[in-house]
């Protein structure tokens, strides 16, 4: 649990940028649901492409808004700034490319809090 707290630290450019990515995922698939109730379903409606598709039209200018302010803080090559470009237009693929980024390092280093704030301590365990 704790480290799911440093992930989404808000003080930092990679705690946004991962709760923009997410947000951006999951209105992917509420824009993909309504567009299944709109041309499948056996009554459409068109109520769920108007809801989300606004909702993912406003989350997706800023995945791209946080992901330039991720990629100059980070210092990203112009290969990963094209990675988080097709990400998201790609549907699911703003967290696939998070999920790289985070093991490649390309988020910056993360470390506890603790780390930080008394470097040379060791850090006590939090499992």
């Amino acid at each position: 649990m704790a480290a799911m707290t440093g992930a989404f630290d808000f003080r930092s450019v990679a705690g946004w940028f991962r709760l923009v990515a997410l947000l951006e995922a999951v209105s992917w698939v509420g824009l993909l649901a309504g567009m299944y109730f709109k041309y499948l379903a056996s009554e459409p409606t068109e109520i769920g492409v108007k809801v989300f598709g606004m909702a993912h039209g406003v989350i997706f200018i800023g995945f791209v808004a946080a992901a330039l302010l991720a990629g100059i803080a980070f210092k990203w090559t112009i290969g990963t700034w094209l990675l988080a470009a097709i990400a998201s237009i790609v549907p699911l693929g703003s967290v696939i490319f998070l999920i790289w980024a985070d093991r490649t390092g390309k988020m910056g280093v993360t470390a506890p809090i603790a780390a930080i704030a008394a470097p040379g301590r060791p850090v006590p365990e939090t499992t």
